[in-house]
């Protein structure tokens, strides 16, 4: 895999083999191994988002975030499986849509976007997903700017089956020229974002849809 390098037509700058130069400029987050971020309030007042951070060796980390929605996992699998429409509430995500797969399975395009210092940095992954209706969601890159992006999502009912245990599980490697820590530290500030973002779409859609 090549990894994308300088602008694009819209300005924005993708990864590449020079992305250690930008890298070392930017601010790093403090170091994450784990921790339970304060809930915020609005329509997700009360869900906290456990994020875990383990090393897999030099270049490679695993990431888990974790948040608790009071409500059934089907109706969190239909949040998550709206695929056309999460860059709509996914923060840092500007694109998710489904593509052809030579094999007849599912295949996503997304293209994460974060600014820094008045810039906008992309990162895109195609990912073919393997749907276990409703409790566990895998993914895995064939192409992309990463070494290796691929997970799952777990959702795991509560005793009465009120409520979800929501947990993302993430194995990531960059390109060699960016900085695993940097990325890995960016990623985890993410996951917060992300799930909290999936918790209040769920909190906030009818309890039965189409």
């Amino acid at each position: 895999m090549q990894a994308r390098a300088g602008e694009d037509a819209g300005g924005a700058v993708t990864l590449g083999n020079n992305a250690q130069l930008v890298a070392f400029s930017l601010p790093m987050p403090a170091p994450v191994n784990s921790l339970t971020t304060p809930a915020p309030t609005g329509p997700g007042e009360g869900q906290q988002v456990m994020v875990e951070r383990q090393s897999l060796g030099p270049q490679r980390r695993r990431l888990l975030a974790t948040v608790i929605i009071p409500r059934p996992v089907e109706q969190v699998w239909r949040v998550l499986t709206d695929y056309d429409n999460l860059a709509s509430f996914i923060p840092n995500l500007s694109l998710s849509r489904r593509l052809p797969h030579p094999n007849g399975g599912l295949r996503l395009e997304q293209v994460g976007a974060r600014c820094f210092l008045n810039l906008r940095f992309c990162a895109r992954v195609v990912l073919d997903m393997v749907e276990d209706y409703p409790h566990r969601l895998g993914f895995a890159m064939v192409e992309g700017d990463f070494r290796q992006f691929e997970g799952q999502w777990r959702l795991e009912p509560s005793a009465q089956g009120e409520a979800t245990r929501l947990t993302y599980d993430l194995v990531i490697s960059p390109p060699l020229a960016m900085p695993i820590s940097l990325i890995a530290a960016y990623l985890c500030q993410d996951l917060t974002a992300n799930l909290r973002a999936v918790s209040d779409r769920t909190l906030a859609s009818p309890s039965t849809l189409p």
